[in-house]
């Protein structure tokens, strides 16, 4: 587990019980900020040096672009559970189908306007998967969505962090196959956190 992984547990801990941003923790916002910010400076170590990174021109990489973090973009949110875990298939760019299990939806707001995205757990990999759009996308962010890995907290609730939402490797390659955003993950709001899109 990474660090990022562990500070998304403890800041969404068993204190928060209503969908929240930025609360749910005793520790600082400062920690969090500082967090993320590391986070995203081993990233872009990682896509400098690693021979599995998806840049293909290492030497020019002068690293990725994000939004400032945005705590009041941090939800911990109860998760509308479907009776049975649905299995669906996701397309991806490149025209195959990807199983998942569609395990229900939350519900949060962004700037008063309402907002929703479904909640699917990986087959293979058994982890919680939210691919989107928002009306970032195709001109500040990646045209074809984001990806958020959230975590289920303690009592239940799940962390959606658009802080941590981040490019699929499709984003920096045409070599890799990703998973493309159902038409119920579309938003109608602006997600201004996360990654930007790849220059």
């Amino acid at each position: 587990m990474g660090i990022l992984d562990s500070i998304k547990k403890a800041f969404g801990g068993a204190g928060a019980a209503e969908p929240t941003a930025g609360t749910g923790s005793a520790l600082p916002d400062s920690f969090y900020i500082d967090t993320i910010e590391m986070e995203r400076q081993q990233k872009d170590q990682f896509f400098r040096t690693n021979p599995y990174s998806p840049i293909e021109d290492k030497s020019s990489f002068a690293g990725l672009d994000y939004y400032p973090v945005e705590m009041s973009l941090r939800f911990a949110l109860p998760l509308n559970r479907a009776d049975e875990p649905e299995p669906v298939t996701i397309q991806t760019n490149t025209g195959e189908a990807r199983p998942f299990l569609r395990i229900g939806t939350v519900e949060f707001e962004v700037d008063g306007e309402a907002a929703s995205l479904a909640v699917y757990r990986g087959v293979e990999h058994d982890e919680l998967f939210v691919p989107f759009r928002d009306a970032t996308s195709g001109t500040e962010t990646y045209g074809a969505g984001r990806y958020l890995e959230p975590q289920e907290t303690r009592n239940g609730e799940i962390v959606l962090d658009f802080n941590a939402a981040y490019n699929p490797y499709c984003a920096y390659s045409a070599h890799f196959s990703c998973p493309l955003p159902p038409f119920e993950n579309h938003l109608k709001v602006a997600i201004r956190a996360g990654e930007k899109k790849f220059k």
